[in-house]
């Protein structure tokens, strides 16, 4: 077997043992849910550390400690896990430039305070989206399983429109294989995502839903797994981690969940109004 051969196979091994875990973990809710959400969190935020700082701090375990609570705080109130969050980054923000003012070099404590705190958003603030959504009081699944399918079923079908199909270059700057054609693609594998998910499993989905949310995730999740592209190339590093046998790390795999997650958690609070 050769080398492209056997990591396909590791990727294969690692889909089907941790999704249903993941699934499991998500439909039990609660605790369950949160406790996944949170450990995913710590885990991204100490990757994006890892990338432009290669190596852990002790703020930077700090910051992952932070980001572990994050996806626990909807379980007070989801509905203001906005405002939780908020105070909580706050109070983190603190803790950053202090550290940095003492703990030096000075030169490099600006741009190192920013990166603490740019990570942790980056990192936890989509996965405690997930978590708040999980936590409504009806139908949080089904919105949890709409951001999850506007995610991956527009990764697969952007994966082989743009194979199959694709000619013209998205970004090659940033994301060398990526092409518009697989762009177009991913947005339709969104919305028949979408109507799959409605037609079989959450009537609760409307047709609006469908469409709307199906074409914004096509956009803000490619966004997102461009953001981490971008990261990785300005700093040299190929894959986010290794957590992940044959995927790389978390921020590989949940890139673009890391931006639709929030998308669905604004669109079910402002437009659905399910979210007091």
């Amino acid at each position: 077997m050769n080398d492209k051969n056997r990591n396909l196979v590791i990727r294969v091994v690692s889909a089907v043992t941790l999704l249903p875990l993941v699934l499991l973990l998500l439909f039990l809710g609660g605790y369950w849910s949160a406790a996944l959400l949170g450990a995913a969190a710590a885990a991204c935020v100490g990757e994006y550390y890892l990338i432009v700082q290669k190596r852990l701090t002790v703020a930077s375990w700090v910051g992952m400690a932070f980001a572990a609570v994050l996806p626990f705080l909807p379980m007070r109130d989801a509905a203001r896990t906005g405002e939780t969050a908020f105070w909580l980054t706050i109070v983190f923000a603190f803790f950053a430039w202090i550290y940095h003012l003492f703990k030096g070099p000075l030169a490099e404590a600006p741009t190192r305070t920013a990166h603490l705190v740019n990570g942790f958003l980056y990192g936890a603030v989509g996965l405690t989206a997930v978590s708040a959504l999980r936590l409504l009081p009806d139908h949080g699944l089904a919105w949890v399983i709409c951001a999850l399918v506007i995610t991956w079923a527009n990764d697969t079908a952007a994966y082989f429109f743009g194979r199959f199909l694709g000619k013209h270059k998205l970004y090659p700057e940033v994301s060398p294989n990526k092409t518009w054609e697989g762009f177009f693609g991913g947005m339709l594998g969104s919305v028949g995502g979408m109507f799959i998910a409605r037609q079989f499993f959450f009537p609760v989905f409307t047709v609006w839903d469908c469409v709307l949310l199906g074409i914004a995730g096509g956009i803000l999740g490619p966004v997102g797994d461009l953001c981490e592209s971008m990261l990785k190339r300005a700093y040299g590093v190929k894959d986010s981690g290794v957590l992940i046998p044959g995927h790389g790390g978390v921020l590989d795999r949940i890139d673009a969940l890391l931006f639709n997650a929030p998308l669905v958690f604004v669109y079910v609070q402002f437009v659905r109004g399910l979210l007091p």
